[in-house]
């Protein structure tokens, strides 16, 4: 099994970038597991002690409130799509950073389509309901698409025996001929 090897700045740009998708991933999964086992009304207890905390206050925290919006959120019955949403794409990212950490060559496709279709999903609430932070994750979730399809195009070079300069190749050195 080959493992990708950082060699250059944007290999390891490409490597830190999926290991923090892979984080996010597995911190989706917990999420979603959260809200499978552990009953609504303690979010929603949650959410209004945040509001609570906050009303004291003489500020109106950015974490506060949307913790307070999914604690409402999940009260008007949409937990299951929360549950759905926070599997589907923590096991997809999990999935993903696995096999592109070992090199397989059908991830790298099969991570593009499912990038783009999260990115895609992203634009989409960018426009309902754009804020600074989605517009920040957004344009990271742009260079990781590039860096991906990069690296695709470096390790197809590399076992096509065309790829020279690729973050992965392994040539073998010359034969040593033998003194006689």
């Amino acid at each position: 099994m080959v493992w990708f090897k950082p060699q250059t700045l944007l290999d390891k740009t490409y490597e830190i970038g999926i290991l923090l998708k892979g984080i996010d991933g597995v911190l989706e999964l917990v999420g979603a597991a959260a809200l499978l086992f552990i009953p609504v009304r303690y979010f929603q207890r949650f959410s209004q002690w945040i509001a609570d905390l906050e009303a004291g206050s003489s500020h109106h925290g950015f974490i506060s409130t949307h913790i307070a919006h999914f604690g409402h959120s999940l009260a008007e019955g949409n937990h299951v799509f929360a549950i759905l949403f926070l599997f589907t794409h923590g096991l997809v990212k999990v999935v993903l950073v696995a096999c592109l950490l070992r090199n397989k060559l059908w991830a790298y496709p099969f991570g593009l389509v499912a990038l783009t279709l999260f990115l895609g999903y992203q634009l989409y609430e960018m426009v309902i309901h754009p804020t600074f932070g989605m517009g920040f994750l957004t344009v990271l979730d742009i260079v990781i698409i590039w860096l991906v399809w990069r690296e695709w195009r470096q390790v197809k070079a590399d076992r096509s025996g065309s790829g020279s300069k690729g973050s992965n190749s392994k040539k073998p050195s010359p034969p040593v001929a033998a003194k006689a």
